[in-house]
């Protein structure tokens, strides 16, 4: 598990928690408008995931980028959706309910205090959640997050790729890296991505397919919530 520093609900740190964002969102609708319905593979319907994808506004998956690759939007196509309703699922804030997505007393509690949701979200989403079942080939990573957490606090410090923060969490050489894409896909599933989501790292995107590269940083929600003394001397490498 991880150790968070306690959060008041008017930190404007939070602000940076796609998570936390989707969420609220997501509990004030079913308030307003009642349980959502579900297929019957138990995935949310339609109506209510085109409506998410305009509301959530997700970095990288935005109702345009979405749209840009496909015609209709089914749960499947918005990935940090599938994770909400996982998680949601999992912190016991919603249940499946005669064919639909109901509120939990636990979640409309919730409503109304952001920074212990935020923290309730972050727990599933991080220490949870099984994140190998949103990959290829089911891959499991090694390592804790006491020292993905520690290396990240010092290599995030300026903009770090996945290829640098693979050498130096696994001794590889960041050469090496750049075509092992297993590892460092599963790197970004399991841990960047879920941090980012979290509101943690933000990801920076550049160039399209092949092509792209990815950097991540800090965000301040990070100095927030995260208790790392400030390590004096230390400073993340330059990198060109």
């Amino acid at each position: 598990m991880i150790a968070f520093e306690p959060i008041t609900d008017d930190e404007p740190a939070l602000v940076h928690s796609p998570m936390l964002k989707a969420a609220l969102l997501t509990l004030d609708y079913i308030e307003a408008n009642g349980p959502i319905g579900l297929t019957p593979l138990k995935a949310l319907k339609r109506y209510f995931v085109e409506w998410a994808a305009e509301a959530f506004a997700w970095p990288h998956y935005t109702a345009a980028e979405l749209y840009h690759m496909n015609k209709v939007l089914n749960e499947p196509d918005f990935p940090p959706l599938v994770a909400l309703h996982d998680v949601l699922l999992s912190a016991k804030l919603v249940r499946h309910y005669k064919g639909a997505m109901h509120l939990t007393k636990k979640g409309r509690q919730l409503r109304s205090h952001p920074a212990a949701l935020w923290m309730v979200l972050s727990e599933h989403l991080l220490c949870v959640l099984d994140h190998s079942q949103y990959t290829r080939y089911g891959d499991q990573l090694d390592g804790d997050w006491d020292i993905f957490l520690g290396v990240l606090n010092i290599e995030a410090e300026v903009a770090v790729t996945e290829e640098r923060l693979c050498a130096a969490l696994f001794g590889v050489s960041e050469k090496e890296m750049l075509h092992d894409y297993r590892l460092t896909g599963m790197l970004y599933i399991h841990v960047l991505r879920p941090l980012c989501w979290a509101g943690l790292l933000e990801e920076q995107r550049n160039g399209r397919g092949l092509e792209r590269t990815r950097h991540f940083v800090k965000t301040p929600l990070w100095a927030v919530a995260l208790p790392f003394a400030p390590a004096e001397g230390v400073t993340a490498s330059t990198r060109h």
